[in-house]
């Protein structure tokens, strides 16, 4: 563990398990729907998480930017002009969440500068908090509270052994000619984008792309520093990396997150997919 992060760990680590459990308690005895404005599902679970973070830490982090997918307006010039921003998404895969799948967790990203430095996963049902500082490693608590340090898997032979994740509820057609491009025949299928990283963080999988224009910083923030400090690598579609310092928090160019392993031949696999996607 890095020190100089001991405090935000701690107090990061615990908004997130007890939002956790407010998760959980929902999801085992169901919870009422909303519609939010771009028709995405919501529910107010969502908002008494984000309401219970966003406090926690603007109370203890004063100096800081906070931001949550509940408030994406709040403040957008002291976000900007700030050095460090909590990046928030109370419960990402919301739609695993309400339709009763497990793929759901909840995400504290801390950026600093450019990039994200500090990331906390909690995936409720199974119990686990994933915890990762890049540069100083990444480790997962399980249920037991017995830290495991996280390292992502070694590269396969070739680039069509990775293993593959990708949504369960966004799943297009360009999945499939992203498989036939790279050779890819394993392929799992999950919601949150937090569990898909902590998969790729544990070795469990090696890959996972997002072709979508419509991630925001939120989604991405933690999921990166995790995967990160476990020795993965995270781009955008063309192989840059991933802007947070935009007044709009969308993303507008997609995810590649990797183990490392063929990520640059990834990239360069998946161009003319996108290319003919575009057209």
């Amino acid at each position: 563990m890095d020190g100089r992060y001991a405090r935000e760990i701690d107090v990061a680590a615990t908004l997130a398990l007890e939002a956790g459990k407010l998760a959980f308690s929902a999801w085992q005895s169901g919870t009422l729907i909303e519609e939010n404005k771009e028709g995405e599902p919501v529910t107010a679970i969502d908002r008494e998480c984000s309401a219970l973070i966003v406090d926690g830490l603007s109370s203890l982090f004063g100096g800081d930017a906070v931001l949550s997918e509940e408030a994406p307006e709040a403040d957008v010039g002291r976000r900007l002009a700030s050095e460090r921003v909590w990046m928030i998404d109370p419960i990402d895969g919301t739609r695993d969440f309400v339709d009763g799948r497990s793929g759901y967790a909840v995400m504290i990203g801390l950026l600093e500068g450019e990039r994200p430095r500090l990331g906390v996963l909690m995936h409720p049902p199974a119990s686990r908090l994933y915890v990762g500082v890049v540069g100083a490693g990444a480790w997962m608590i399980d249920g037991a509270g017995q830290p495991r340090a996280l390292q992502v898997a070694s590269a396969p032979a070739n680039i069509s052994e990775l293993r593959l994740v990708s949504s369960a509820s966004r799943r297009g057609k360009i999945v499939d000619a992203i498989k036939g491009a790279l050779g890819i025949t394993d392929e799992s299928r999950m919601g949150s984008v937090g569990v898909k990283a902590a998969l790729i963080a544990q070795g469990v999988r090696d890959l996972y792309i997002n072709p979508s224009r419509q991630a925001k910083v939120w989604d991405n923030c933690a999921p990166e520093a995790v995967l990160v400090a476990a020795g993965g690598r995270v781009t955008d579609l063309f192989g840059a990396p991933l802007g947070y310092r935009r007044p709009d928090p969308k993303n507008p160019h997609g995810m590649v997150a990797s183990s490392g392993a063929f990520h640059d031949e990834v990239v360069a696999g998946i161009a003319p997919v996108l290319a003919e996607k575009r057209r």
